[in-house]
């Protein structure tokens, strides 16, 4: 007999969109002078993140959004790989994760833009933990939600929505 547990939501879509919403005009408050940035989103979920951040932002601004995706092994994080070579110099960027528990994995993910001279690179999470072993503290939260190291949190997204958050 299969046991079934149901999932302890701490945001639902609707909720979800409205935290994305308010991020993306975070990001336009905190870079007014800037004519483009690059949403750089770590695989997988934090790819999707970055994609709904971008399609807001370009309802609602005339910022020149370019998404790549990150790659890397969240456990093992040894080679970080981006889904495109582009000059990084003097630009902004904004590395995009789901969940952030440690600052491991946005640690990682800064790497290879640590070979450039961006202007400013700044950090963005659905959802933020307060579990931070590493000096990396997003500057973009949905929600803070405080947890036990046994917990976890999952982000539901689809190929480009984010359709919740729930603890395990």
């Amino acid at each position: 007999m299969a046991m079934t547990s149901t999932k302890n939501y701490i945001l639902d879509q609707s909720v979800a969109e409205k935290k994305l919403r308010r991020m993306a005009l975070e990001i336009m408050e905190n870079n007014p002078d800037e004519k483009g940035i690059i949403l750089a989103g770590i695989r997988d979920s934090g790819s999707v993140v970055a994609k709904c951040i971008q399609q807001i932002l370009s309802e609602i601004s005339s910022l020149q959004i370019e998404v790549i995706a990150i790659s890397l092994d969240k456990k093992q994080p040894r080679e970080v790989l981006l889904s495109k070579k582009i000059d990084f110099n003097n630009k902004v960027i904004i590395v995009v994760d789901d969940v952030a528990n440690s600052g491991r994995t946005l640690l990682y993910a800064l790497k290879p833009f640590l070979d450039f001279q961006p202007k400013k690179i700044q950090t963005l999470v659905l959802v933020g933990r307060s579990h931070n072993s590493f000096p990396v503290h997003p500057d973009y939260v949905g929600l803070s939600i405080a947890t036990t190291l046994q917990e976890h949190i999952y982000v539901e997204v689809s190929e480009d929505k984010v359709l919740g958050a729930y603890m395990k």
